[in-house]
């Protein structure tokens, strides 16, 4: 598996947005607007690629204060449950640490809260709803 740090709007960008719209928007019945996808120029982009073809990525978003987001975390569906998402999460914690960052926080899907606890992630306050459907918020302290 190739990581690679990929640049906003390159032709990378539009494959990682393509995987983010399948594995995340599409299952809820949402779609991205260019405002959103233009809120992203400042953000550090992930990709996952095997070979040509990318199968996973996330997002990094400065919130000041030494404290960076990791968002819109997505792996092809048929590639879930075999370390691929954990791969994405180490190296974005490694590049975070290299920037300055201090603390990693997120919005996990319910789904995925136990996926965030293996990989050192603490529950911060109550349940929410994003999107339409439960979210908690998480943090981890970046070491």
């Amino acid at each position: 598996m190739d990581l690679r740090w990929i640049p906003h709007l390159s032709p990378a960008y539009a494959l990682a947005v393509a995987l983010r719209r399948d594995v995340l928007r599409k299952p809820l019945g949402l779609e991205f607007s260019e405002a959103q996808l233009a809120d992203e120029a400042e953000d550090l982009h992930l990709a996952a690629f095997d070979g040509t073809e990318l199968v996973g990525c996330l997002l990094l978003s400065d919130r000041g204060s030494g404290r960076v987001q990791m968002r819109q975390v997505a792996v092809r569906q048929d590639l879930q449950g075999q370390g691929l998402g954990a791969l994405l999460v180490r190296e974005s914690e490694a590049e975070a640490l290299r920037r300055g960052f201090a603390t990693m926080i997120l919005h996990a899907r319910e789904t995925a809260v136990p996926f965030y606890l293996k990989l050192g992630y603490g529950l911060v306050g109550e349940p929410f709803a994003e999107v339409g459907i439960p979210h908690r918020s998480m943090e981890k302290v970046l070491v």
